[in-house]
C-alpha cells in the first residue's frame, strides 16, 4: 500500500491580522488601565475601557489582560469619583 498524498502533522491555518490587532489591544488596555490610576484617569480610564472592549469583541487570545485592562479602566473611573466626591472638583492633587 503506497500513499500518495502528503501527510501533515499541523493544521495548515494562517493567523488573522485582526487577532493580532485584537491581542496589542488588550495589551494597551492593560497598561492604559494601569497607568490611568496614577495619572489623566478621566482620560486613559475611558480608553482602556473600550480597548479591552474592542479586543474582547475581536476575539483576543490575551483575554485575560484585555479583563484586566476593562477592570482597571472601570477602577481608574472610581477613583476619580473618589477623587471629586472628596474636593467637589474634576481636577485632584494629593497635596490638598
Amino acid at each position: 500500500m503506497q500513499l500518495t498524498a502528503e501527510t501533515r502533522t499541523t493544521p495548515d491555518v494562517t493567523p488573522r491580522g485582526g487577532a493580532r490587532d485584537a491581542d496589542g489591544m488588550a495589551v494597551a488596555s492593560f497598561v492604559l488601565g494601569l497607568l490611568g490610576l496614577l495619572v489623566l484617569n478621566l482620560f486613559l480610564g475611558p480608553v482602556a475601557i473600550v480597548l479591552a472592549g474592542l479586543a474582547l469583541w475581536r476575539g483576543t487570545a490575551r483575554r485575560g489582560r484585555a479583563l484586566l485592562g476593562l477592570g482597571l479602566g472601570v477602577a481608574d473611573l472610581a477613583v476619580l469619583a473618589a477623587f471629586v466626591a472628596a474636593d467637589h472638583t474634576v481636577s485632584w492633587s494629593l497635596t490638598g
